[in-house]
């Protein structure tokens, strides 16, 4: 004759059962955390691409072209830019103007845009510091090209009128995970 309820046995099989589905699910959640971490910190970075993107093609396409009686004030070589442009609405906070911009990258391996107003007139008081912003860090250099219509592209421009296209290459140090494919963008599209 059997009574109602449960041997120690019994018991004791049901307990290890139990243990091995939460040590399971354990493993399953650690798992998706880390998941969930490793994607999360890949999208911050992209992200971070995307915007620095989005601003270097804006401020390329807002270049100033100059006019009948002053060349672009543009000077680029193979590792560094300097140009007139309007900032992106988000630098700073500041009202839509002109702005004398120099992108490289400086001796911390970062990507910074040094820029300062443009005055556009004989300076009667020393030039003020330029603003420094970093836009990426971590990098290992910057490769910069510029299409000349008769010469396909070169590796530094110093004409009378502003390059066809620019390339921008933003290299990483080997082992790093970001991957920025290159920048081309035409140069005074749009007018400030």
């Amino acid at each position: 004759m059997r009574r109602n309820g449960f041997t120690l046995l019994e018991l004791l099989v049901a307990l290890a059962v139990f243990g091995l589905l939460l040590v399971g699910l354990m493993h399953v959640t650690q798992y998706g955390l880390r998941a969930l971490h490793t994607q999360m910190r890949i999208l911050g970075r992209s992200e971070d691409l995307d915007a620095v993107d989005r601003a270097l093609r804006r401020m390329i396409a807002m270049m100033d072209p100059g006019d009948s009686l002053a060349p672009p004030p543009f000077a680029g070589s193979r590792d560094k830019v300097q140009f007139v442009t309007v900032l992106p609405d988000v630098a700073a906070g500041l009202p839509v103007r002109r702005v004398e911009a120099r992108l490289l990258v400086d001796s911390s391996h970062r990507l910074v845009l040094r820029w300062r107003p443009w005055i556009h007139a004989v300076r009667l008081r020393p030039v003020p510091p330029p603003v420094e912003t970093e836009l990426l860090h971590g990098v290992q250099g910057l490769e910069l090209a510029f299409w000349h219509p008769g010469s396909g592209w070169v590796g530094s421009w110093r004409n009378e009128d502003l390059p066809a296209l620019i390339r921008i290459r933003v290299l990483f140090p080997p082992g790093d995970v970001r991957h920025w494919p290159d920048i081309v963008a035409a140069p005074a599209l749009r007018r400030p």
